[in-house]
């Protein structure tokens, strides 16, 4: 007796012949590609923003409250996790910045083409310009953040 997966894993190709639909590979055998990975980056460093929005406004709020208040906001804040809480904050902004640019720039229809012209997407073409400006995007989100930390530094 045959299993019913056996038949739901048929299919049938365009001339009629029956042919077994493969299983979906498993994220471990996927590779990502850089556009994917940073569509995910920019929809969690938009949550991230938000909750560094909590951290400036409870920081406003401490200033506006009292003296007490405020020097205690700016010692969590100068301790080392707070540094790196800021740092991260920092570097979201920045990836969001930069990503939202490049969104702009896909929808202004630029940006799907190769270096040569804008032609059809064809598997294996590395001189993609969404592939090169998606790996663009990280490198100046991280020039950025070491620029806005080392002015940041410097001014402390």
């Amino acid at each position: 007796m045959k299993d019913i997966r056996d038949t739901l894993m048929l299919a049938r190709r365009s001339d009629g012949t029956l042919v077994a639909r493969p299983l979906s590979p498993h994220l471990q055998n996927y590779r990502w590609p850089v556009s994917m990975a940073l569509s995910i980056a920019h929809r969690a460093t938009g949550i991230g923003l938000s909750v560094g929005a909590l951290l400036v406004t409870w920081w406003l709020a401490a200033a506006a409250v009292s003296d007490s208040a405020f020097a205690m906001v700016q010692g969590f804040l100068g301790s080392g996790f707070g540094v790196f809480l800021l740092m991260g904050w920092a570097a979201a902004l920045l990836l969001h910045l930069f990503l939202g640019i490049r969104h702009l720039a896909w929808d202004a229809g630029w940006g799907f083409g190769t270096l040569a012209q804008q032609e059809p997407v064809r598997p294996g073409h590395e001189n993609r310009i969404y592939r090169i400006t998606g790996w663009g995007v990280i490198g100046v989100t991280v020039i950025a953040t070491l620029i806005v930390w080392i002015i940041g530094f410097v001014v402390w």
